[in-house]
C-alpha cells in the first residue's frame, strides 16, 4: 500500500515539476524568441554573482518581484472571487496533464507501473471537461474586479474560449474514430502500427491531418495567446486581469505558459505517437526482440530500460518542438480583429471539423465492409 502511494506521489511530483519548469523556461524562450525576430538582444541584465545564464536569471528575478509585490484588491471588488479566479484559471491545467502518458509502462518492485497519473477510459472527455473550467477563471476575474474594462476582457475571454472549445472537441472526434478509444494510453499504443510495408507510422497527424490543423489553432485560442490574445488586449487596456497585481497576476501569466506545455502534451499524445520512437519496439511488441526494427531489415537490439529512456526522451523532444512551434506562431502573426476571430471559429473551422468527422466515419464504414 505504501509502495503504491509512493509511486503515485512520485508521478504527481514529476509531472508538476516538469510543468512548472517548462512554464518558467518558456517565459525566457518567449523573450529571447521575440528578441531574435526583432533583431534585439532580449532580457540579459539580471545576474547572480555576475552570472546571467543567457538571460535565464531575468525569469527568476521576475518571479521574486511578483512574490514580494503588493497584492491589491479593488475596493468595490468581490474579494473571495477575486482570489479564486486565478485558481480556476491555473488548476485545470495541472489536472489535464494527469492523464497524459509520458512514457511506456515499466516494471517496478514486481508490478507494472504506467507512467501516467490517471488511467481513464474517458480520458479525452476528461481533457475537454477540465479545459472548460478555465473559462470560469477569466470570467470571474473580470466580474470580481468590478471594473468595466476587466469585465469586457472577461466577456471576450469567455466568448472566445467557449467558441474554440467546440472546435477543439470536434477536431478530436476524428482521432477517436480512427483509434477506437477515448483513453490516451490506448491512443498512443495504436499509433505504433505501420503501413506501406512498415515505412510510415500510423501517427494521428498522418491519419488525421485535417484534425491536427484544426486542433492547433483552436488550442492556441484556448491559451489566449497571440494571434488570439484579444481577451488580454494590452494595447486596448481591457484585459480581464487589469485589476490584478502581485502573484495573483503571476498565476494568470504562469497558467498561460503551463497551458502551452499541457496542450503540447495533448498534441504529442493524440497526433505524434506519444512517447513512441519510429521503428523502436519493446519485447512484448516484437516477440522478445526488443530494439530498432528498420523496414529494410536491420535489427539493433536494446535493453528494456534503454528503450524506456529513449521513449521518455522522445516524448520530451516532441513536447519541446510543439512548444517552440506555438511560440513561433505567437511572434509571427498579428492579432485578429474580434469579428474575424469569431468568424474563423464558427463559419470556417467548425464546418471543416464537421466535414472531417463525416468523411472519417464514411471511410471507416467502407473499410469495415
Amino acid at each position: 500500500m505504501l509502495t503504491d502511494l509512493g509511486i503515485i506521489i512520485g508521478k504527481i511530483a514529476f509531472v508538476l515539476v516538469n510543468i512548472l519548469n517548462g512554464a518558467g523556461i518558456l517565459t525566457w524562450v518567449e523573450r529571447k524568441q521575440s528578441a531574435l525576430i526583432s533583431d534585439r538582444i532580449g532580457a540579459n541584465r539580471a545576474s547572480i554573482l555576475g552570472i546571467k545564464l543567457l538571460g535565464l536569471v531575468n525569469s527568476l528575478a521576475d518571479a521574486l518581484k511578483l512574490i514580494f509585490k503588493e497584492d491589491l484588491v479593488p475596493s468595490r471588488g468581490v474579494r473571495v472571487l477575486h482570489f479564486l479566479a486565478p485558481v480556476f484559471a491555473m488548476a485545470p491545467v495541472f489536472f489535464t496533464m494527469a492523464i497524459i502518458p509520458f512514457g511506456p509502462p515499466v516494471e517496478l518492485w514486481g508490478r507494472e507501473v504506467k507512467l501516467q497519473i490517471l488511467d481513464l477510459d474517458i480520458g479525452v472527455l476528461y481533457i475537454l471537461a477540465f479545459g472548460g473550467i478555465a473559462v470560469y477563471g477569466s470570467m470571474l476575474a473580470g466580474w470580481a474586479s468590478n471594473s468595466k474594462y476587466a469585465l469586457l476582457g472577461g466577456m471576450r475571454a469567455s466568448a472566445q474560449m467557449i467558441s474554440y472549445e467546440v472546435v477543439l472537441g470536434l477536431s478530436l472526434i476524428g482521432p477517436i474514430l480512427v483509434f477506437g478509444t477515448l483513453e490516451p494510453g490506448q491512443m498512443v499504443f495504436a499509433q505504433n502500427n505501420y503501413f506501406l510495408s512498415g515505412w510510415i507510422p500510423q501517427w494521428g497527424v498522418i491519419m488525421q491531418p485535417i484534425a491536427f490543423l484544426l486542433f492547433l489553432p483552436a488550442a492556441m485560442a484556448e491559451t489566449k495567446r497571440a494571434p488570439f490574445d484579444l481577451p488580454e488586449g494590452e494595447s486596448e487596456i481591457i484585459g480581464f486581469a487589469t485589476e490584478y497585481s502581485g502573484m495573483r497576476w503571476g498565476m494568470f501569466f504562469l497558467g498561460e505558459f503551463a497551458e502551452i506545455v499541457v496542450l503540447a502534451g495533448v498534441m504529442t499524445t493524440v497526433f505524434f505517437g506519444g512517447y513512441h520512437v519510429p521503428f523502436l519496439f519493446d519485447a512484448t511488441e516484437k516477440l522478445g526482440q526488443a530494439g530498432f526494427h528498420f523496414p529494410w531489415g536491420t535489427y539493433v537490439p536494446l535493453g528494456t530500460w534503454t528503450i524506456v529512456i529513449l521513449r521518455m526522451a522522445a516524448f520530451g523532444i516532441k513536447l519541446a518542438i510543439l512548444m517552440w512551434l506555438q511560440m513561433q506562431i505567437r511572434w509571427t502573426y498579428p492579432r485578429f480583429r474580434y469579428d474575424q476571430l469569431m468568424r474563423v471559429s464558427w463559419r470556417e473551422m467548425m464546418p471543416i471539423a464537421l466535414l472531417n468527422i463525416a468523411v472519417t466515419g464514411l471511410i471507416i464504414l467502407w473499410i469495415a465492409k
